[in-house]
């Protein structure tokens, strides 16, 4: 990787820093701004950008920094019962980015990314919830996934629509895929 590379995914995943911590809580899976950043920063940028950038972000938050929902940090959150979501912000950044940077011409491609990346988003925290709350699936979506699928339908529209317009400028000068 190029500097150039190291700097944007610094600049990314501060911007993951920024945007995560604020949420409003519903219960135990907060509704936050992190699922924005995760689709704008991989869908402008690329999957290798992205999920390097989300990754590092994970690591910021792990070792007890406050930039996970709530102005919270540590490792207890990420095996703690919402541990499955974040982790799982790793495989929506790259099915974000990687169908971004294969159809990148093709407007409907980011929500594309977006919808596939948070389909396994929500298979990855539900099963990690389902395992730490003991309760079962029908009862882990009603509370993890069916009262988010509006706000995320919502984030991923203005994501998508903001990185088909970052992308080319960054391709311009060299920092997307």
């Amino acid at each position: 990787m190029k500097t150039r590379d190291l700097v944007y995914i610094a600049v990314l995943a501060a911007i993951l820093c920024v945007f995560s911590p604020w949420a409003v809580p519903i219960g135990p899976v907060p509704v936050s701004l992190a699922t924005f950043a995760v689709y704008f920063a991989a869908a402008s940028t690329g999957w290798k950008r992205g999920t390097a950038a989300v990754t590092l972000f994970l690591l910021i938050g792990g070792i007890g920094l406050p930039v996970f929902s709530g102005f919270q940090g540590g490792l207890h959150k990420l095996i703690g019962p919402t541990g499955g979501y974040l982790i799982g912000y790793i495989p929506c950044a790259f099915l974000t980015g990687f169908i971004a940077d294969r159809l990148e011409k093709r407007r409907w491609a980011y929500p594309l990314g977006m919808i596939a990346g948070t389909a396994v988003l929500y298979l990855m925290g539900t099963a990690w919830f389902v395992y730490i709350s003991g309760n079962g699936w029908l009862a882990s979506l009603s509370i993890c996934v069916i009262p988010f699928l509006f706000g995320d339908a919502i984030k991923i529209a203005v994501a998508a629509a903001a990185a088909a317009a970052v992308r080319p400028l960054l391709k311009k000068h060299a920092l997307a895929a």
